[in-house]
């Protein structure tokens, strides 16, 4: 390598070092942090008690009976969520693809519930949308003769309502991104298809799922990974209740943390969310690489 190339090399590293020192303090020190507090006992209640713990922390997660309720619900959260968000999504962005001439009023509208913060979504559907008796959607029900509901004190009902929240707010995401992606799929092909006599069943089947296919595996991953870390909105509209009846994982792990001041078996919880994540983006990403 002559002068110039490594004078060049030197140049770059000196110019990334600053963002990866940035990383470095901001992630990657945080994480190994948490993963060195899950194998101790650090619990403010009782001091006298810590230390070097194991993999205690690891065995009573497993043994822990709301660990495995909060579990559960997550991947009812994740999925639903996901799911709700993809199928509306590319269902309003197929039937606005046929509106050309108003699609910039649509991206406009979809705009404004991303652009919220989470604790104001929550907020927003906990005071106005779901209050019972004057909330809108009770106002709607009554109007249609299903009487009042209690959205957010009854479990059922405000798990049902967590995923609806979450659902709103980031339909409009998946919907952008597959409405660009349909908007520049090749119309020869279609017309092809019609040419040959294809059904508008058979088109979207053959044609437009196979080639949207690795932005459907990107949406699902991206909102996959948001949904497992869901927070803000479902503490801002139950606080994890009515009891523990929609405390995902996250919230199972501040209140372990901060509430019951169980910093280790906090950690313990925190460092399995984390491993899920990966796991369920490495898996998503492998799918996504499949031909």
């Amino acid at each position: 390598m002559n002068t110039s190339s490594q004078q060049e090399k030197s140049f770059a590293i000196l110019l990334v070092s600053p963002s990866i020192l940035v990383l470095l303090i901001t992630t990657t020190f945080p994480i190994l942090y948490l993963i060195w507090s899950s194998f101790q006992n650090i619990n403010l209640s009782m001091p006298l008690n810590d230390g070097f713990a194991g993999l205690e922390n690891y065995i009573e997660m497993f043994k822990d009976k709301q660990y495995w309720k909060s579990f559960k619900l997550t991947i009812v959260y994740t999925v639903s969520t996901v799911s709700l968000q993809l199928l509306i999504g590319l269902g309003l962005a197929l039937l606005v693809l046929k509106i050309p001439k108003a699609q910039w009023l649509f991206r406009l509208m979809a705009i404004l519930p991303i652009v919220l913060a989470p604790v104001v979504v929550g907020l927003f559907w906990r005071t106005l949308m779901l209050t019972p008796d004057f909330g809108i959607v009770d106002f709607f029900t009554q109007s249609i003769g299903l009487g009042s509901y209690a959205w957010l004190s009854e479990p059922k009902l405000a798990v049902f309502s967590v995923i609806l929240i979450h659902t709103w707010q980031w339909t409009p995401f998946a919907f952008l991104v597959l409405l660009a992606s349909l908007a520049s799929l090749p119309s020869d092909l279609y017309e092809a298809a019609k040419i040959d006599r294809a059904s508008a069943l058979k088109r979207f089947f053959y044609i437009t799922l196979p080639l949207i296919r690795p932005v459907i595996i990107i949406i699902v991953i991206m909102r996959s990974m948001i949904a497992l870390s869901a927070y803000a909105a479902i503490y801002a509209a139950t606080r994890g209740g009515p009891g523990t009846a929609t405390e995902i994982l996250n919230l199972y792990a501040y209140r372990t943390s901060f509430l019951e001041v169980n910093f280790g078996y906090g950690s313990t919880l925190a460092v399995f969310i984390l491993f899920v994540t990966i796991s369920v983006a490495a898996v998503l990403y492998s799918i996504r690489r499949k031909k």
